[in-house]
């Protein structure tokens, strides 16, 4: 590989701080024009910070000198969006030393959007790649900013007071502290992300048809039953009004700043709306429609021209062929879908691909009583992925257990480094389809539970939102009859449990149930309880069920019940947002 052919290699789109997307790569010398524009629209402070010296204009030899680089002495990066030049840096390699001058310069209309640690990551890998051990930079002392961040991306700078400017001087060897930092910087933009299409203040309704059993009709009237919070906009280029509310004929002509767009218009017209979104400064985009790389190469163009597009602007895009995404917060109460789900509010978080796989799942989840902060479905995940949704749900204070329906991992390299960390806070439990490899494999790497079928992945949920997470093996298993507890013993020390069974007897009611259970939950050698109860002689199913609940909450103790043949509900309400299990 040549120098020529390296460049190449550090170009890609880069989520910022505020959860949009920008382009990095290295500086070219057809770079000339942009910079001379970036250049001229900065303020007199900022260039004097970065020149030390007013320089309103750059003369035809600083722009040669700036934008022709060797990439390996002399490297240099820029962030673009959507065509402009917002942000440069730049090292210099001191001649026979392993030492590198750096400089960074931001657009002033870009501020706080974290591009400077982004550049600052860059720099220090190509440095490190070329045998760069070290940077300096050259700082005023009322550019407070520029030295935080050194500190922000994660390095020990030196610092010294000479001649009335600050020198900064720090080793780029990657360190636990960068490492940190970037993972911190790459999940907090992640998180940002997430934040625009779950937590919108507005939302528009890009083709929003005055028929009710369209897609754009329904999404709009879904938003407007749930009673989302902030203003609801339906766009329609006909129509006056949709549903009784004043349509508007683009987003362009929205008097207020949209935060979410629902586009659901044909396929063909996708990306003519998602231009008018970008230039509207829409935040994030939700495409429900269909008619994509799922259908033929058309669509595949159409898809990788929507990236592009999308990138281009800055927009992070959800879908295509997404069901919708639904946010229970009743501070929020987003039902951005054209499906009837009516998820009950509760503290599992659900991503999955297949919409027609989603209404069931959620369908069986209010049976049992099940419910949840939110449910997203990424369709197509062109862009917005499940490992941004892990990174939100982390977050999230109403999220305790989250749930992933896959049908292909997007991105594994990012999935081992998220999954393993929202993993050790929040149980993460995944059914995997027609993924491709090993998908076990990967799972067990990560920490996140495996499970066969949407009703395994239904079972462990409830255990992990309703019940402590057991802490080991060792169960205890409670039936009336001896058969039930050797069945109950045989199955689970195949499984790999350690297991002690108790019959209590045919005859066993409430209070024995009730003495049993409450002994097993007082036991510190056992970690999780399963009662089973079968009453195969005068059955008190209702009674027996009070009895545990009654015993069986606020401690650390797994409990969960099996009531075969009897009619119990799948959720045994006990105290505040805690139940017992029930499973058929």
């Amino acid at each position: 590989m040549t120098v020529d052919d390296e460049p190449a290699l550090w170009e890609s789109d880069v989520v910022a701080a505020d959860g949009a997307t920008v382009h990095v790569r290295p500086i070219r010398p057809d770079d000339g024009e942009r910079l001379v524009a970036f250049h001229e629209r900065q303020s007199p402070e900022s260039i004097y910070y970065r020149f030390f010296s007013p320089r309103p204009r750059l003369s035809d030899a600083e722009v040669r000198h700036f934008t022709n680089v060797d990439h390996v002495a002399r490297e240099a990066f820029v962030v673009l969006l959507d065509g402009d030049l917002i942000g440069v840096a730049r090292y210099d390699r001191y001649r026979e030393t392993d030492e590198a001058e750096v400089a960074f310069f931001i657009d002033d209309a870009h501020h706080g959007r974290g591009l400077a640690p982004i550049l600052l990551e860059y720099l220090a890998a190509a440095g490190r790649t070329h045998g760069i051990g070290r940077f300096v930079a050259t700082v005023l002392p009322t550019n407070r900013k520029m030295l935080a961040v050194f500190k922000q991306a994660g390095f020990d700078p030196t610092t010294r007071f000479a001649d009335g400017v600050i020198e900064v001087s720090f080793e780029v060897a990657e360190t636990g502290a960068s490492q940190a930092a970037a993972e911190g910087r790459a999940t907090g933009a992640e998180v940002r992300t997430v934040a625009r299409l779950l937590e919108p203040r507005t939302v528009a309704v890009v083709g929003a048809g005055r028929r009710p059993g369209t897609i754009g009709h329904e999404v709009l009237r879904q938003l407007l039953l749930h009673e989302f919070t902030g203003p609801v906009y339906p766009v329609n280029r006909e129509a006056l009004h949709v549903a009784s509310v004043p349509a508007w004929p683009s987003v362009l002509d929205v008097p207020e700043h949209i935060d979410l767009a629902v586009v659901a218009v044909p396929a063909e017209d996708v990306l003519a709306a998602v231009e008018d979104c970008a230039r509207a400064r829409v935040g994030s985009v939700l495409v429900v429609s269909a008619g994509f790389a799922e259908v033929d190469e058309a669509g595949l163009q159409r898809e990788r021209e929507l990236v592009a597009l999308a990138r281009r602007h800055g927009i992070r895009v959800l879908g295509p062929a997404s069901l919708g995404v639904v946010n229970t917060d009743p501070e929020v109460r987003l039902h951005a879908t054209f499906a009837a789900l009516e998820p009950r509010p509760g503290r599992v978080a659900l991503s999955l691909q297949s919409g027609t796989l989603g209404v069931a799942i959620v369908g069986r989840a209010t049976e049992l009583g099940l419910g949840f902060s939110s449910v997203v479905a990424v369709g197509a995940k062109v862009d917005v992925s499940g490992n941004d949704l892990l990174a939100w749900w982390e977050a999230d204070d109403r999220t305790d257990v989250v749930v992933l329906s896959l049908e292909s991992f997007g991105n594994p390299r990012r999935f081992r480094q998220v999954a393993p960390r929202v993993a050790r806070r929040k149980p993460v439990v995944a059914l995997v389809r027609g993924s491709g490899g090993d998908p076990d494999l990967l799972l067990g790497q990560t920490g996140v539970v495996g499970v066969d079928s949407v009703d395994e992945l239904l079972d462990v949920a409830r255990l992990l939102a309703w019940q402590p997470v057991p802490a080991g093996r060792r169960v205890a298993v409670i039936a009336d009859s001896a058969g039930a507890a050797e069945f109950t013993q045989a199955a689970g020390t195949a499984a790999g449990l350690l297991v002690t069974a108790t019959a209590l007897g045919l005859g066993a009611g409430p209070a024995e149930y009730g003495q049993a259970v409450a002994a097993g939950v007082a036991n510190d050698d056992v970690d999780a309880v399963l009662v089973v109860y079968t009453a195969p002689l005068a059955p008190r199913p209702t009674e027996v069920a009070e009895a545990i609940a009654a015993v069986a909450g606020g401690g650390a103790t797994t409990v969960v019940t099996s009531f075969p043949g009897h009619a119990v509900a799948g959720r045994l309400p006990l105290e505040g947002e805690r139940a017992l299990p029930n499973y058929e």
